[in-house]
């Protein structure tokens, strides 16, 4: 009879929105307990996705890391002896000077004296290419004298003496596309944990999905792939109209499920300075919303959903509550407390071992509201570029 009375209780709408917070809490549970636990779990198993091979330093290729510098010379002045003493036995470093006016040229020279593995070109001052960056990439690419070309950037450094060795192992007759994670250093300030959060969270969802072979960007500060590969695929030609985010989009149109691998290992990690202000921070955050259109593939759509659905989850777990309180439905109120309280842990624990691996410091009664803000963060960067957008478009 009681039971009876419990479920005339509850109106068809109420069911109706019991079963939606049911369907979207078994979504979360999803992204979380198949996909999110990936990259920590990799990164623990100290491996390469779909790498059952082990190779002997006779075996280790020749790989050529390309760093392209603008007015970089007090980072490379830090940076430079971290990558050019790795521990490996067969690689060069070549820096391409891209119209500094700062002493960039003077630290480069006064490296080559004394390490014979670095090479340095340079784009004149006053050039007017379409796009410096692509071209200093290029010219870098075509000097390289190895077909395995590594890329990184001069405010970022390895942080270990093997990070060239993690990336040659890597490497295979199958994969000519091969991905790295990235630290954050960024000094004491108020939004130090939401950017590394950001950052951390970033990470989760491109590795993730290159380890559940759906690989659809990938980072310039620690990345590798084949030069054959940039040359067939007409190297930049594709995203010669952005103005930057080329990295990005570039992975995104090269990587396969079959030719691309993932290094995570703390010896393959980087870690960068480039972040030293909100506005520095903004910029990076717009370039990487902006060029996301430019993605191919359905990977971008299933991310969103993730959003989608956490969203719906909070929404339908406020309702419910309400609805719970009103009511006075016991039942009610503790079956929506019970799977909030089943995701929130699963979340505090997937998302602070990945961390680790970010080394991003732990989260806790933070996560919830940071959960939130990311997605209207990124919306209020979109809009404030979009009106910066207009208005050069009409000064035009």
């Amino acid at each position: 009879m009681e039971i009876t009375s419990f479920f005339d209780n509850i109106s068809t709408s109420e069911w109706i929105i019991i079963g939606l917070y049911l369907i979207f809490f078994i979504v979360q549970l999803f992204y979380y307990l198949y996909l999110y636990r990936k990259p920590y779990q990799h990164a623990a198993n100290n491996s390469v996705v779909n790498d059952t091979t082990s190779n002997s330093d006779e075996e280790l290729p020749g790989i050529s890391i390309i760093i392209s510098a603008k007015n970089e010379a007090e980072n490379l002045r830090n940076n430079l002896p971290f990558i050019l003493n790795q521990q490996y036995p067969n690689f060069e470093v070549v820096v391409v000077d891209n119209a500094s006016t700062d002493s960039t040229s003077d630290v480069l020279e006064s490296f080559c004296s004394n390490y014979p593995n670095l090479y340095t070109t340079f784009i004149p001052i006053g050039s007017h290419a379409l796009n410096n960056k692509k071209l200093a990439l290029t010219l870098g690419i075509k000097a390289a004298k190895h077909e395995i070309i590594l890329f990184t950037e001069p405010d970022t450094k390895p942080l270990s003496s093997k990070w060239v060795y993690e990336y040659a192992k890597a490497f295979n007759k199958e994969k000519s596309v091969v991905l790295g994670c990235c630290q954050l250093k960024i000094e004491k300030g108020f939004f130090k944990k939401y950017i590394l959060f950001d950052n951390l969270i970033s990470g989760i969802k491109y590795t993730s999905m290159a380890l559940a072979k759906k690989p659809y960007m990938g980072i310039g500060r620690n990345m590798a792939f084949r030069k054959k590969l940039f040359f067939d695929n007409k190297g930049f030609s594709s995203v010669l109209n952005m103005e930057d985010g080329e990295d990005n989009v570039f992975i995104n149109r090269i990587a396969t499920k079959e030719n691309t691998a993932l290094v995570s290992s703390p010896d393959s990690m980087v870690i960068s300075n480039v972040i030293d202000s909100f506005s520095s921070w903004r910029s990076i955050k717009t370039t990487y919303l902006t060029t996301r259109k430019h993605y191919i593939g359905n990977t971008a759509n299933i991310l969103s959903f993730e959003t989608f659905s956490r969203y719906a989850f909070y929404m339908l777990f406020v309702t419910l509550s309400v609805i719970a309180i009103k009511s006075s439905l016991t039942v009610i109120a503790l079956f929506t407390i019970l799977l909030f309280l089943i995701r929130y842990v699963i979340q505090l624990l997937i998302v602070n071992k990945n961390s680790k691996v970010y080394n991003a410091g732990n989260f806790y009664f933070s996560l919830p509201l940071l959960d939130l803000a990311i997605p209207i963060v990124n919306h209020l960067f979109l809009t404030r570029e979009k009106k910066r957008s207009d208005i050069l478009s009409e000064r035009k």
